[in-house]
């Protein structure tokens, strides 16, 4: 998007009232929370106009070890009709080049720890005013809580230093909108349960091989998780392996006995690795629990699977 003479604009144009969240954490720092953080080694590419969505993105790509110019990115993310980049396409990008982005907590406090945690982030901002708005793409790649400064890969400048209550501000304003994009197998420190689950579903349609890594890694955090159990199952009976598919199917069930899609996926693929007995089983328990929403579905599956069919 395009950068005017943003960053420069005086404090009470950027927005008035009480940076709360910059003050709380000022006065009583958070247990754990490094005083300062700097992720020196983040790549920059300076945006053109417009364009600072695809450098931001290429920023954390390049951070992941994922090498992409930001002019490809531009073919791909940027909307020359809104003169931008949406939300949704900036997520999007990610994951089409092999990253799980993940959507952060709307709290300051989450995205100082995830630069602790080594994540560069990137955030949107409302550097104009709220009835004005001018969208911003930056990444987030340091703080000093002392100081009270964010450092960010902003628009041209490779360590543009902001004041800690103006970034709040301005980033607020835009929704407290942040995301991190990691190569699959890692998440990010302050992620919660739904976001993960988001993350990982979204991975998937995008990178089914990839996704396997992802899912497995995002039940060591949330184990019990149906969609996540599922999502590994049908991720690992796309790719073939029917057997750790009904594994997975299997530990849905357990975790979740009154699911009927988990019954009705464990029953298919038993049945399809030659274990009828167990899937007749799996497929009476479906039938036993589907509500009105799966209820047909599991009263079919039963009728096929009866002996002599």
């Amino acid at each position: 998007m395009r950068r005017r003479a943003a960053l420069a604009l005086p404090a009470a144009l950027l927005g008035g009232g009480c940076a709360l969240q910059t003050e709380a954490l000022r006065r009583t720092p958070p247990g754990g929370l490094a005083p300062q953080v700097e992720l020196a080694s983040t790549p920059f590419f300076a945006q053109t106009e417009y364009h600072c969505g695809p450098a931001a993105l290429a920023t954390v790509l390049g951070a992941a070890g994922l090498r992409v110019a930001p002019v490809q990115l531009a073919d791909e993310v940027f909307l020359p009709a809104r003169s931008g980049t949406l939300q949704l396409e900036m997520v999007a990008g990610a994951r089409r080049h092999g990253a799980v982005a993940t959507r952060l907590p709307a709290r300051l406090e989450a995205l100082l720890r995830e630069l602790q945690a080594g994540h560069p982030v990137v955030v949107l901002q409302n550097l104009g005013l709220s009835w004005v708005p001018l969208w911003h793409y930056a990444v987030a790649v340091g703080y000093d809580l002392g100081e009270g400064t964010v450092l960010l890969r902003s628009g041209t400048t490779e360590r543009a230093v902001m004041a800690l209550r103006t970034f709040e501000h301005t980033w607020v304003r835009a929704g407290s909108w942040a995301f991190v994009a990691l190569p699959p197998g890692r998440w990010p420190a302050t992620a919660d349960e739904a976001a993960v689950v988001e993350a990982a579903v979204g991975f998937e349609r995008v990178a089914p091989r990839a996704a396997a890594v992802a899912y497995r890694t995002a039940l060591e955090r949330f184990p019990v998780n149906l969609s996540l159990l599922i999502g590994l199952g049908n991720t690992l009976y796309a790719s073939g392996d029917k057997s750790g598919a009904a594994d997975a199917f299997a530990a849905a069930t357990r975790a979740h006995p009154d699911s009927a899609p988990a019954w009705i996926n464990l029953a298919t693929t038993l049945a399809e690795l030659g274990q009828r007995d167990a899937a007749r089983a799996a497929a009476q328990r479906a039938v036993a629990v589907a509500g009105t929403d799966w209820a047909t579905q599991a009263a079919a599956l039963q009728r096929e699977l009866q002996p002599g069919r």
